[in-house]
Order: C-alpha cells, then sequence, then structure tokens
C-alpha cells in the first residue's frame, strides 16, 4: 500500500478533485437588490479584459445590467464574448450573457433600477447573467 504525503492543504485538496479556493467562492453570493459592481467583458476585437463600474439589479437569482442603446463597449463585448465576470465586495463572479428580448421584463428591470424616479419608464436595454 502507497502512503502519500501533502505538504500543503492545498495539495490535498488537489488530490481529491477539489479546489477549495473555488469551493469557498461557490457559497458566497450577492444578496443586494440594487448594487455597484465592476462587470468585466473580454473585448471584441482585442481579446483583452476591460472593466466597467456600473449600476446592477438582482432579480429572480440573476442580474441584470441595462443601458438606453447597444453601442456601449461593456454591452457589444458580452454579445460576442458572453462569459463575464463581476467583481463585487472582493469577491469575483462568472456567469454568461444574453440579451433581453422581453419588453415587460425590460421594465422590471428599470424600474428596479431606478425606483421611484421618472428615468425607470425610459425604453432600455439590459443583459440578463446567469451565474455559474
Amino acid at each position: 500500500m502507497m502512503r502519500f504525503t501533502y505538504h500543503t492543504k492545498y495539495q490535498k485538496f488537489l488530490s481529491m478533485g477539489l479546489n477549495y479556493l473555488t469551493e469557498e467562492k461557490s457559497r458566497m453570493s450577492i444578496t443586494e437588490e440594487r448594487f455597484r459592481p465592476i462587470l468585466i467583458t473580454k473585448g471584441r476585437k482585442t481579446g483583452k479584459e476591460h472593466s466597467v463600474m456600473l449600476r446592477a439589479v438582482k432579480y429572480n437569482d440573476k442580474i441584470y445590467f441595462s443601458r438606453h442603446k447597444p453601442d456601449g463597449d461593456w454591452f457589444q463585448n458580452a454579445m460576442v464574448n458572453p462569459k463575464v465576470k463581476i467583481k463585487y465586495n472582493n469577491n469575483t463572479f462568472v456567469g454568461i450573457a444574453k440579451k433581453i428580448t422581453d419588453d415587460v421584463l425590460n421594465k422590471k428591470i428599470s424600474q428596479l433600477k431606478y425606483p421611484g424616479e421618472e428615468r425607470s419608464n425610459e425604453k432600455r436595454i439590459a443583459i440578463e447573467i446567469t451565474l455559474d
């Protein structure tokens, strides 16, 4: 019978097929309905990561970002490379973005994003992030 010696806790976890850094992250979540994270997208032309701080909404266990027109770099990047990252409260979350085509959902996201404000009634376009 062979016996393995592990020099670090990390080596032991790796040998068991676990990465304790990943396991820890999976237990964390975003609890706020409205928050200001950093959205990280992969550049559609350069392939480099691009970061932007935006106002976001959590609704039905998904994260939403919206804007007036689909001409913003972050929006276009997410449409070409849908795997995105969200940094918030010293945590990084990974997810998949998709464009929302449902006008009722887009309106709901605007109302949640700008509660009680006049601009909550403006027509917007949104992306939905499903976290891994």
